[in-house]
């Protein structure tokens, strides 16, 4: 593996459809723990050392990132903020030995995780992050397909909308997303500890 700043391990392979994460801390030992973690269960994982390094190596294959926030070059919170500037569609977990303050509050993470960190608790926060990626995919698609659907009831009749192949279809699509979205409410509230108050 190559120290520095220097991407350490990327899978060379075609990723398909496997969730691509990138740890970025400057201790190797972190590094390679999560990749230990991580890879096992098919994940493609990424490792750089720096902020800097961090930056060059976000693309849009990338889906999840693991962001230390003490870093020597550029704070993760820096590295945060560009990542977030230049729209990559990742979702970001801090992942820190600094306790969290309300500063979090104005923080645009999707995560915070504070070291040290075992098995479990990284694999359980990667994959409510895999479930917010889905979550906002489907409520983006669902929320387009809505605006269709409203303009096509006001400038249709009834009857021709009633006659319409692709209305039928663009109907049946927001109903399956409706319920993706609340089965994912669901896990969600599964993961956290929620419980149906009915």
């Amino acid at each position: 593996m190559a120290n520095g700043g220097e991407t350490e391990s990327v899978d060379g392979s075609s990723d398909g459809d496997r969730t691509t994460i990138l740890v970025v801390d400057d201790e190797e030992v972190v590094r390679e723990s999560f990749a230990l973690y991580l890879e096992p269960l098919g994940y493609a994982v990424r490792t750089v050392g720096s902020g800097e390094a961090a930056l060059a190596a976000v693309d849009d294959d990338v889906d999840v990132v693991l962001l230390d926030r003490r870093m020597p070059d550029r704070s993760g919170d820096e590295v945060l903020e560009e990542i977030r500037g230049r729209n990559v569609d990742c979702q970001i977990a801090l992942v820190t030995a600094v306790d969290p303050d309300f500063d979090i509050v104005t923080i645009d993470c999707d995560d915070y995780l504070v070291k040290p960190v075992d098995r479990d608790d990284l694999v359980e926060t990667v994959e409510r992050l895999e479930l917010l990626d889905e979550y906002d995919e489907a409520r983006r698609e669902l929320s387009t397909l809505r605006v269709k659907r409203n303009v096509l009831e006001v400038e249709k009749h009834p009857s021709a909308l009633e006659d319409s192949v692709e209305f039928r279809r663009l109907q049946n699509r927001i109903d399956e997303l409706e319920a993706e979205l609340d089965e994912l409410e669901s896990e969600f509230d599964e993961q956290l500890g929620y419980e149906d108050p009915s």
